[in-house]
């Protein structure tokens, strides 16, 4: 089976600095396949590079069986992606936010009207569908981006952190979303997360990236099991993200904090 999306030997510099090293990784098609790691590990940048949006430096990156660079119009036309950055238009409806990409993605004419109905349906937002996007809540418009990005049935949808900064209500019903696209299209889903709970529930498999270098890759909980018993998706992610002087200066800290405590206590 062709995998979706396939990076071999990727690399991206930005002058001295490395942000992607030398990654290999495949995702395979209907897999909810998580990118893991701190900040500066690498993810956004594979993002940028999988949909286009930034060459990489080294290496081969093919999405839907398409080349990134010396194929990027096919590539774009299989898939949906939604940045961190809001990409929704607050002067427009949620209704003329997803007519203006019904157009851009050239969906057909006479699918376009029953595409965004259903769309806004499924996303729980025909009741706000005549209202501007910039009345609605952060859970509303993330709805909306995703809505956006699925209108014309891409083959890979690209999610860089869809929950950063949502309330705990808006985040489940992302999370309810992004299942329901991947039960009912088969759709090959490829996200970023700070948050474990996230991953753990949605990804089939998840890659934990440190400084740009492939860190860990497996099932969730595989991972856990393999960390010890009742090791959790954050203990996963302290193993192979950390660094030695980190883990030594965090244990420094504990020690000290239970010292006083002892004194005062």
């Amino acid at each position: 089976m062709q995998a979706m999306v396939m990076m071999r030997g990727l690399v991206r510099r930005f002058g001295s600095t490395v942000a992607v090293d030398e990654l290999t990784l495949s995702v395979q098609p209907g897999e909810v396949f998580g990118l893991l790691g701190r900040n500066g590990a690498g993810k956004s940048t594979v993002i940028k590079i999988l949909t286009t949006l930034l060459p990489p430096s080294e290496g081969v990156a093919q999405v839907a069986g398409f080349d990134v660079v010396s194929e990027p119009a096919a590539v774009r036309r299989v898939i949906g992606y939604v940045p961190q950055a809001l990409s929704a238009d607050g002067e427009l409806t949620g209704y003329e936010n997803l007519l203006v990409f019904a157009k851009l993605f050239d969906v057909p004419r006479r699918q376009r009207e029953a595409r965004i109905r259903e769309s806004l349906q499924s996303m729980g937002l025909s009741e706000a569908a005549d209202r501007l996007v910039k009345s609605y809540s952060g859970g509303m418009i993330r709805r909306l981006e995703i809505a956006q990005s699925t209108l014309h049935r891409p083959q890979v949808l690209f999610l860089d952190e869809p929950t950063v900064g949502l309330d705990p209500l808006a985040r489940h019903a992302v999370w309810e979303q992004v299942e329901r696209l991947q039960a009912q299209y088969r759709s090959t889903i490829l996200v970023t997360t700070h948050y474990m709970d996230e991953a753990d529930r949605l990804c089939d498999r998840v890659a934990l990236l440190h400084r740009g270098r492939l860190a860990a890759l497996g099932t969730p909980a595989d991972l856990k099991a393999e960390s010890g018993p009742d090791a959790t998706l954050e203990d996963v992610f302290a193993r192979y993200t950390a660094d030695s002087m980190e883990q030594t200066e965090r244990y420094v800290d504990v020690s000290r904090t239970r010292t006083v405590t002892q004194r005062v206590g």
